[in-house]
């Protein structure tokens, strides 16, 4: 069974971490400060070490050194999660075997997808379309779901809701639930039943300040038929939720008070680690490259479709995004927008050649280093390739493991 430390998680993260990965047959180890973590790092070996940076009580540095000395730990990847931090100062964590650092709040589908990636496994993952959206607003926790149940996100609700009522110091929380724009009938029914008891997980909360907006009979006949759901009640309009959720002398003004309590968030509320969208939410496929946490930045040049391609997936499970181009020209253009931590170039390709490229990168003292991947096997071109700053010089084909071994040690210094 593959293995996980997580290294110093808050308890909501560590609960969701490990439920999660669980399910998925992956066996998770928490730790608490740096001694504890060392110990379980070089005791344990697991395949992948993840370490939230925000409750982290030790000095970070001094911990990927000492874990870099270890021969049997240094070559275990680590997945760092932690504050909006400058993306420049990343590559130089290459060397200790950081592959990808995730800014708070996380999108959990990119997360996940992420460590399947890095521990060769495929997860399950729910792919239902569903807006599921929560603000805070006084006391009052306000939860939109709309067009359809995601279990992923029902799973995480139950997390988010602690998370927010622990960051802000909620006393005696309420629970709007809102769902609209749902078509439900009877087999949507466990998922409606998962969704009630993510909420009802929360020992903070009172069964009589949570209401749930609906005019749907299935969520009616439900809550009223349900032992587990009994004190919940279905209302059909928000000035019913009003009117049994706040003081009389607060209801005076209904439909300023929907606007003020019910609809929008406060401004100064601590926003916490779980971001409840996915990446998927916003119906492209393209995602930021910031939300996978890339840590470097890499061109791959060549006129061979495949051959990008397979550079490009052996580059991601070392913590590199590719901009991937057939051609020089385009490449020579991204430069005005785009900086890159190292370049893979095909020397013989229409317009533009390698040398070409490497002639208009060498007139720049801060251009990236390039790694040659040719077919080529005459010297003269080898020669001629270094001569013009290239920093190796690889010959077609290698395994794509060993061009991204490569990458890793031309960044830190090695070649």
């Amino acid at each position: 069974m593959k293995q996980v430390l997580l290294i110093d998680g808050s308890p909501i993260f560590k609960e969701f971490l490990s439920k999660k990965l669980t399910e998925e047959s992956i066996k998770v180890e928490a730790s608490n400060g740096e001694r504890d973590a060392f110990i379980k790092l070089v005791s344990l070996l697991p395949d992948l070490v993840i370490i939230d940076l925000l409750n982290f009580s030790g000095d970070l540095m001094e911990f990927l050194s000492k874990k870099q000395s270890n021969p049997n730990a240094k070559s275990i990847p680590i997945i760092l999660c932690g504050p909006k931090i400058d993306r420049s100062n990343l590559a130089s964590l290459i060397k200790y075997g950081v592959i990808k650092y995730f800014t708070t709040p996380i999108k959990f589908d990119i997360f996940f997808e992420t460590i399947g990636r890095v521990l060769k496994e495929s997860f399950s993952f729910d792919t239902t379309p569903c807006v599921l959206d929560l603000h805070l607003n006084k006391s009052i926790v306000f939860i939109e779901v709309a067009e359809g149940l995601n279990r992923e996100k029902i799973s995480l609700l139950r997390f988010k809701i602690a998370e927010l009522i622990d960051a802000n110091n909620i006393a005696n929380p309420k629970i709007i639930v809102m769902l609209t724009n749902l078509d439900l009938s009877f087999v949507d029914v466990t998922n409606l039943e998962l969704l009630f008891d993510s909420i009802l997980a929360n020992k903070d909360l009172k069964r009589e300040n949570i209401k749930i907006l609906s005019m749907n009979p299935i969520v009616q006949e439900l809550v009223e038929g349900h032992t587990d759901y009994k004190g919940l009640e279905v209302v059909s309009n928000l000035a019913s939720v009003l009117t049994s959720l706040l003081d009389s002398a607060e209801t005076a003004d209904t439909s300023q008070l929907i606007t003020d309590k019910i609809l929008s968030a406060d401004e100064n509320i601590a926003e916490g680690s779980i971001e409840m969208r996915f990446s998927g939410d916003s119906g492209t496929t393209e995602i930021d490259e910031k939300e996978i946490g890339n840590v470097i930045k890499v061109a791959i040049i060549d006129d061979d479709a495949v051959v990008r391609q397979l550079i490009k997936n052996a580059l991601f499970s070392v913590g590199a995004s590719s901009s991937l181009f057939e051609n020089g020209s385009d490449f020579l253009k991204s430069l005005a927008t785009e900086r890159y931590n190292l370049v893979i170039l095909d020397i013989f390709m229409q317009g533009y050649s390698g040398f070409d490229i490497l002639k208009f990168m060498q007139k720049n003292p801060n251009s990236p280093p390039v790694i040659v991947y040719s077919q080529a096997i005459q010297q003269n071109v080898v020669m001629q390739a270094l001569s013009l700053g290239a920093k190796t010089f690889m010959l077609k084909p290698q395994k794509p493991e060993a061009i991204a071994r490569k990458v890793i040690e031309i960044l830190n210094g090695k070649s």
